[in-house]
């Protein structure tokens, strides 16, 4: 008796990321705006009332899997070790959350339908307020995880909030960077990170010019 709820449990996680390969599928190949949720129940051939049984639009089946890979970054960053600078600790979490991404996501959908779906939403318009918005939610909860770890009051300190303001806009930079160029894997978006986030303390810390200037 015990074991059945455990069943349909899984059933319905099963269904749920059945959807989430469809849907993304079809963003992917043929447009998020251009995708109805016909489409994706008839590919997976079930309801309507099954898709909006897991997610409330389109547009929230889109993010799912991001949304997962979010949630991990900021646990991550909570369990980073207390020595590290709050620099340190935000590159270290997205380096062990880009490594363990092959694990999470994969249980989901494969990650490469994921890179894709990551560059399909940084090249649709009717995306991106939703993208920066998230964006911005991810970069408040980080800075008052640092403000945790340094035992500041982020409402009075502004230092956490500027720091992962500077780092988030470097992966905003990169992610747009990457999403336009034609390598979509993790590889290519990670060095392409590493190499800007090089530059993040040099460029906010040091002088540019080496030379005096009257």
């Amino acid at each position: 008796m015990a074991a059945a709820p455990n069943l349909r449990e899984l059933k319905k996680q099963r269904t749920r990321d059945a959807l989430l390969r469809v849907a993304l599928e079809l963003f992917t190949t043929q447009g998020f705006d251009r995708t109805t949720v016909d489409e994706i129940t008839a590919a997976c051939e079930i309801s309507q009332r099954t898709f909006f049984r897991y997610f409330a639009n389109k547009e929230e089946a889109a993010f799912a899997v991001q949304e997962m890979v979010e949630a991990g970054f900021i646990e991550g960053l909570r369990q980073r070790p207390p020595g590290e600078s709050p620099l340190e600790a935000l590159r270290g979490t997205l380096l062990d959350t880009w490594d363990a991404m092959n694990r999470s996501v994969e249980e989901v959908v494969p990650v490469e339908l994921h890179m894709r779906a990551y560059q399909m939403i940084e090249s649709t318009p009717s995306l991106l307020a939703t993208h920066l918005r998230r964006s911005m939610e991810l970069e408040e909860q980080a800075a008052r995880v640092i403000a945790e770890r340094e035992g500041l009051d982020v409402h009075t300190d502004p230092r956490p909030r500027v720091l992962v303001a500077a780092f988030g806009g470097v992966l905003r930079m990169t992610g747009h960077l990457w999403g336009a160029g034609g390598d979509p894997s993790i590889d290519a978006i990670r060095a392409l990170t590493e190499s800007y986030l090089d530059h993040l303390k040099p460029a906010l810390g040091e002088q540019w010019c080496d030379d005096d200037t009257e």
